[in-house]
C-alpha cells in the first residue's frame, strides 16, 4: 500500500510539472515512475555486489530488507531526474520568453 502511494506522489510530481512547462503530462508522470523502478534495480544490485564483495552470503539477505534498502536509490534517481528536468525547461522558458522580448522589440523598430 505504501508503494501504492509513493507511486501516486511520484506521478503527480512529475505531471505537474510537465504541465507548468507545456509538456506531456501523462508521459513525464510514467517516465518518473518507470525511472523510481530503475534506480530501485540499479540500487538492489549494487547492494548485492557489494554483498557478494564483502564476503555476504546472498542466499543470507532477506527480499523485504533488500527492497526496503534499494528505495533511497530509487527516491535519488526520481530526485535528480525532476531537477534536471525543471532546470532545463526552466532555461528554455527564459530563453524563449526572452526573445519574445527581443522579437517584439524590433517589430515595433520596423513599424514606426
Amino acid at each position: 500500500m505504501l508503494l501504492i502511494i509513493t507511486l501516486y506522489f511520484i506521478g503527480k510530481t512529475f505531471y505537474q510539472l510537465a504541465h507548468a512547462y507545456d509538456k506531456g503530462r501523462w508521459q513525464y508522470a510514467i517516465v518518473g515512475i518507470v525511472v523510481f523502478y530503475v534506480g530501485q534495480f540499479i540500487g538492489g544490485l549494487s547492494i548485492g555486489f557489494a554483498a557478494v564483495y564483502f564476503g555476504y552470503q546472498i542466499e543470507e539477505i532477506n527480499a523485504l530488507a533488500l527492497g526496503l534498502l534499494a528505495l533511497p536509490f530509487g527516491g535519488l534517481a526520481v530526485w535528480l531526474l525532476y531537477r534536471n528536468l525543471k532546470k532545463r525547461w526552466s532555461d528554455l522558458s527564459s530563453v524563449s520568453s526572452k526573445d519574445a522580448f527581443n522579437e517584439q522589440i524590433i517589430d515595433d523598430d520596423l513599424t514606426q
